[in-house]
């Protein structure tokens, strides 16, 4: 894959999928921003995943992402269960935290830890609105979008590790004392 495109064409197709999922349904009114919110939420994920996939078949970061977002929304479930805080559109006691915002931070974490800022910020762009859609639908206040982030940006450091692109190196050198011969594989 490597081969066929190179970092920055990679870099770019990433950004490109990314920015895809911003635009989806993108509205003015607060039910539309609520719904383009869910959307991206639901398409961080998938972006991630492909994000991964464009790293050289990145199926050790595709593990980690779906552990992280999993454990993460998997908390935010459990957590909605046992704390009982009223939405501010008073409609039921399951606003902390926001599972939505959860399943939107999660990736983005895992954007930044396994492949750096480049791809973390725009990641972390994109949850944000996500969050504030959440707020502007007054389905969660602003703690609940806080909560999740802090809940996804904890697991992501504990889950996800720093992509390095595997290569096989080779090298013969000598020296006064005799000749050297190196063999490593980096993954």
């Amino acid at each position: 894959m490597d081969n066929f495109l190179g970092m920055g064409m990679r870099r770019r197709l990433g950004s490109c999928l990314f920015i895809g999922t911003l635009v989806l349904d993108a509205g003015g009114a607060q039910a539309a921003s609520d719904s383009a919110g869910k959307d991206i939420a639901i398409a961080m994920p998938i972006a991630a995943g492909g994000i991964a996939l464009l790293h050289d078949w990145d199926w050790k970061g595709v593990e980690q992402l779906t552990f992280d977002v999993g454990t993460t929304v998997g908390t935010a479930l459990l957590l909605k269960q046992v704390v009982h805080e009223e939405r501010p559109d008073h409609s039921d006691s399951q606003s902390f935290p926001s599972d939505t915002a959860a399943l939107a931070f999660a990736p983005a974490a895992f954007l930044w830890d396994r492949y750096g800022w480049q791809y973390g910020a725009p990641a972390y762009a994109a949850a944000a609105y996500v969050g504030w859609s959440r707020v502007d639908a007054k389905e969660h206040h602003w703690w609940d979008v806080v909560t999740s982030a802090g809940i996804a940006w904890s697991y992501s450091h504990f889950i996800t590790h720093r992509w390095h692109n595997s290569a096989l190196e080779s090298d013969v050198y000598a020296t006064p004392e005799g000749a050297y011969a190196r063999l490593s594989y980096r993954w």
